[in-house]
């Protein structure tokens, strides 16, 4: 967000010297943007998050340590006393407009909520498993969440629902199905991220629901899974990199959707790369990989500096898969690497062509007749 708000800010200022705008519209769009990016997160709140991250860990590890020497309701208390604490002590900082600390003070609360989980499944030796436990711990932090409109709650909550979606699940090649219900629960954090502003959280969702894709594959070794994945997320990309308002207005990220599109795809590929790594159709999987990394680049990677080094990323890991798989013949791979340079020139010549044709047409309609 800072980086869009100072471009932003130096184009307004363009714009007024130019004269496109008056003086006073442009003072009026740069104090709107001001104030509107300063939902940023700002180096006192880092510091303030790392802190409440480091206590929530020693209350964790203090009720770990199976303190023997309190008496069972002093435990209890203790902990209910550090929730208590938490969430008041953060409503109050929130109300003072110490954000930052107050998300802070959530997260305390929140780690102590996960440690009273504990405490009492085995002070009272209640039957269940670690998957109910974090299950039930999301379950608490996504309503408190709701009820604190507190984002720090919100992707705190989401991280839990992964951390349950991997301990349901870490057994790949059982015949039990993945959870379904955590498809369910990622749906209501959505809900939930819309209501706190969470865009966090919003991300963590849809780079966790990339994870699930490819939890399926894994549990069922069925190559049509990532090819989905991969069709699905370069569709994703393209409706994102092509409309970003309206993708923007309906998702909510802040940016960097598009984004998300080519990590799906790159996973995807991976994967598709992987099962057929010996046969013919291995060089067609990584020319639609060096394609897709380009196509990104043309689509979104203007606007998008991450987008972009996501895609030069992925060129160049796919570049590594190409060699090692044809590190056998070293005229097979010199071969590959000439003819996807070739077709790599003649896009970007074409590409080139085009960009000066639009310019020169967008500018004959500008100047004036």
């Amino acid at each position: 967000m800072a980086s869009y708000a100072a471009k932003l800010k130096t184009d307004i200022e363009r714009w007024r010297a130019e004269g496109l705008v008056d003086a006073a519209t442009a003072r009026r769009l740069l104090d709107d943007v001001t104030l509107t990016s300063r939902d940023g997160i700002s180096f006192g709140a880092v510091v303030a998050m790392l802190a409440a991250l480091l206590l929530g860990a020693a209350i964790l590890i203090f009720v770990a340590a199976n303190w023997e020497a309190l008496p069972r309701l002093a435990r209890v208390g203790m902990l209910f006393a550090v929730i208590l604490a938490g969430y008041l002590g953060g409503a109050g900082l929130h109300a003072r407009g110490q954000n930052g600390a107050g998300e802070a003070a959530y997260m305390v609360a929140a780690a102590a909520f996960g440690g009273s989980i504990a405490l009492i499944g085995q002070m009272y030796h209640l039957s269940g498993d670690e998957a109910a436990a974090l299950l039930t711990w999301c379950v608490g932090v996504g309503l408190a969440a709701i009820l604190l409109r507190s984002p720090a709650l919100t992707a705190a909550a989401v991280a839990l629902s992964v951390a349950w979606l991997w301990t349901d699940s870490w057994d790949f090649w059982r015949d039990s199905p993945l959870p379904w219900q955590w498809l369910v629960l990622a749906t209501a954090l959505w809900v939930v991220s819309l209501w706190t502003a969470s865009r966090p959280a919003r991300h963590l969702l849809l780079l966790a629901l990339v994870g699930y894709v490819c939890l399926i594959y894994l549990r069922t070794e069925l190559l049509a899974v990532p090819v989905v994945l991969a069709v699905v997320s370069a569709m994703f990309l393209a409706a994102t990199g092509a409309r970003e308002a309206a993708s923007e207005r309906m998702l909510r990220l802040g940016g960097g959707a598009a984004v998300h599109g080519l990590i799906g795809f790159a996973t995807a590929m991976m994967l598709i790369q992987a099962e057929i790594f010996d046969e013919p159709a291995f060089m067609l999987a990584a020319l639609a990989t060096f394609g897709g990394s380009v196509a990104a680049l043309m689509v979104a990677g203007r606007e998008s500096r991450v987008l972009r080094w996501c895609a030069y990323a992925l060129f160049t890991l796919e570049l590594g898969v190409v060699y090692v798989a044809t590190v056998g013949t070293m005229l097979g791979t010199a071969g590959f690497l000439l003819a996807a340079g070739l077709i790599l020139a003649a896009m970007a010549a074409v590409i080139i062509r085009l960009e000066k044709r639009l310019l020169a047409s967008a500018s004959g309609r500008g100047a004036p007749s």
